[in-house]
């Protein structure tokens, strides 16, 4: 009988908690085909016409401000890895031009559009971005003896092609130094491409990222990554064709990019603001920005060109005070009062470049750009607290809260990625937690039986469809989606509740401004038609992240594995020696809870096992098989090999492609 589990360490989690996304697999679908979608009702039409009115969708100004700068650029960037898999192209958007159709909301239509453009632009003298090659961008400084990278892109084959891309036109130079802006993967993933372990050794390059960065970019939320990377492949829109009734864009960009990544840590730490340094003969002064957008992150400023890199704490949408991949609620006020320190610390700015879509230029511009994302970030925080303090709960103040219109009308402050809903959500959740105390929301049934339940009580299944198919016309969909929901956790094989709760999702995605909550939508409905499409776990493309993580994240990731019912029933005492590493940890399983502690071997251990970190890698990603490895002679054990092989099976390998909509 094999394991339940290969090694339950499962690490390609890593990946997906420290980034936007989970690279890993093919690119998905292109086709401009519908996968079975229904067509925009009436009742569509008239909300996404409505938007249009509204917005002055035909501004030309960013367009412009998109186009600025344009030094060269590809008609079309289609990347494939070593294998042929498709990691990024650009020519399955060609279908975003013109007119908003009616199954795209006009406002994200227009997002979509700006995002397509990409090439090598110049952001100001000596300032080089590369956009429209990933998800992120790759900004190039030019410095006395060679260009400073900020932020080489998430993978290795488009950092790769966008360096090529500055070298076709910008001519030939060395990689002098990198800058990380912050710890989420589309930021460094790309790094193998621009500096080598040896570049680092030697002392020839430096690699400047804010503290904690390396424990962050590895390990973030890394326990929870099996279900961060089913969540992703939703919020991203993995298995939807790119069309017009499927993936369109994400807001922030076109889409992850899937391939290859690594990680080297940083020579040079940012720890406070302000932190002068200079760099191949260019100033910087870093403004230290943790726990904003990401757990680890910086902005920096250059005083002689008078241009601030705002990394990702400002971009031109609403950004996520909580992600809908899952992650730690971010602190708004927090946030917004970085945004608030830069205007006040760089007020002759004049041109403000970041790590995603394009720059603002002029000074009033620049500012009057950052007070209103500062403003936007601090509105939802404090409107959201008074009322709360009225009694309102989350649901209450979603429904209730808007942007005035003097942020409601700045494009940089829709909700293409984030939305004002549920931020205002994640800023109550910071508070207060999931319990809006409500007595009935303390101790509800769980969603199975309520559903049963509550779908009995209304008269059974078919009943309940009818009445749905009544809000369903009326264009009711949110309603209709809530209570078709109920019947398929009471009754999963109802063929006509899915394909009405399937339509239902349709609609909600197609009025969506939001690129990710239009994916999550259309996403659903996917799966209500087709099945489960899977998830952004790739173990074997974490291999590169993961031998940077800490090892107690191992450890950490194991005890999260463990099956506490079974597992109480069983102590046991195991000794980890890395002998490469000259460490060595206790493990002690007792009341169902695996803890452990670096010391030297416990001389009452059931099992010693002598291991290098590169064989527990290969363990860990799958590369080598467990009852192999337990059983042969590269792996040293002292004592039962079979209670060893007990131990892991008291861990659980998660489904990493659950259902979602489709209990």
């Amino acid at each position: 009988m094999e394991p339940r589990t290969t090694l339950p360490v499962l690490l390609a989690a890593a990946v997906l908690a420290t980034a936007c996304s989970g690279p890993g697999g093919d690119a998905g679908p292109t086709s401009g085909g519908s996968q079975g979608n229904s067509a925009p009702t009436e009742h569509t039409r008239r909300v996404n016409a409505e938007v249009a009115e509204r917005l002055a969708l035909a501004d030309p100004a960013d367009f412009e401000n998109a186009r600025k700068g344009l030094v060269g650029r590809e008609t079309e960037v289609v990347l494939r890895d070593a294998n042929g898999k498709t990691v990024w192209d650009t020519s399955s958007y060609a279908f975003e031009a013109g007119a908003a159709p009616a199954s795209v909301n006009p406002s994200l239509w227009r997002q979509a559009q700006l995002n397509n453009e990409h090439g090598l632009y110049e952001v100001t003298d000596g300032v080089y971005q590369v956009r429209g090659y990933d998800l992120s961008n790759m900004s190039i400084l030019v410095g006395e003896t060679g260009w400073i990278i900020v932020d080489p892109l998430t993978t290795i084959e488009t950092a790769d092609a966008a360096l090529a891309l500055a070298r076709k036109h910008l001519g030939d130079a060395p990689i002098s130094a990198v800058i990380l802006t912050h710890s989420h993967i589309d930021h460094f993933g790309g790094m193998p491409a621009v500096v080598t372990p040896e570049d680092v050794a030697s002392g020839r390059i430096r690699i400047i990222a804010p503290e904690g960065f390396a424990d962050e970019a590895t390990s973030e939320n890394v326990l929870a990554g099996i279900a961060m990377g089913r969540r992703a492949s939703y919020m991203y829109g993995f298995p939807l064709e790119r069309g017009s009734r499927g993936h369109v864009g994400s807001g922030l960009g076109k889409e992850p990019a899937r391939g290859s990544f690594g990680i080297l840590p940083p020579t040079d730490v940012i720890d406070r603001t302000p932190q002068e340094m200079e760099i191949d003969g260019v100033d910087f002064v870093f403004q230290h920005t943790p726990e904003s957008e990401a757990p680890a992150e910086l902005m920096f400023y250059l005083p002689e060109k008078k241009a601030l890199c705002g990394a990702e704490v400002v971009s031109r949408n609403m950004h996520n005070l909580y992600t809908l991949r899952g992650a730690k609620v971010r602190d708004a006020l927090l946030w917004a009062g970085y945004i608030h320190d830069a205007i006040e610390r760089f007020p002759e700015t004049e041109v403000v470049f970041a790590s995603h879509h394009w720059p603002t230029w002029g000074n009033e511009a620049s500012i009057d750009y950052l007070k209103k994302q500062r403003d936007g970030y601090k509105y939802i925080h404090d409107q959201t607290l008074r009322l709360a303090n009225t009694g309102l709960g989350p649901r209450e103040i979603a429904e209730r809260i808007e942007l005035p219109d003097s942020l409601a009308q700045s494009f940089p402050n829709r909700g293409y990625y984030g939305t004002l809903r549920h931020n205002a959500k994640a800023v109550y959740q910071f508070y207060f937690g999931w319990y809006d105390a409500n007595p009935a929301n303390l101790n509800p049934l769980p969603p199975v039986e309520e559903a049963r339940k509550l779908v009995a009580f209304m008269g059974g299944a078919d009943a309940v469809v009818q009445k749905a198919q009544g809000s369903y016309d009326a264009g009711d969909y949110r309603f209709a989606a809530t209570v078709l929901d109920k019947v398929m956790f009471a009754d999963p094989e109802h063929e006509a509740a899915r394909q009405l709760l399937a339509n239902t999702y349709d609609q909600l995605g197609y009025q969506a401004e939001s690129g990710p909550w239009r994916d999550v939508y259309l996403s659903a409905a996917y799966e209500l038609r087709h099945g489960v499409a899977g998830s952004a776990i790739d173990l074997r493309a974490a291999a590169n992240l993961l031998r940077e993580m800490p090892v107690h994240r191992f450890f950490d990731s194991m005890a999260a594995r463990i099956d506490g019912p079974v597992a109480a029933l069983e102590d046991r005492k195991l000794n980890f020696v890395f002998t490469d590493l000259g460490r060595s940890f206790v493990l002690e399983l007792e009341n169902g809870v695996l803890n452990y502690r670096e010391a030297p071997p416990a001389e009452d251990a059931d099992v010693t096992v002598r291991i290098t970190r590169e064989l527990w890698l290969r363990l860990a990603t799958g590369q080598a098989g467990l009852r192999e490895l337990v059983f042969s002679d590269d792996l040293e054990v002292e004592g039962s090999r079979m209670s060893l092989l007990g131990f892991f099976r008291l861990m659980e390998t998660p489904e990493a492609a659950f259902p979602i909509v489709t209990r």
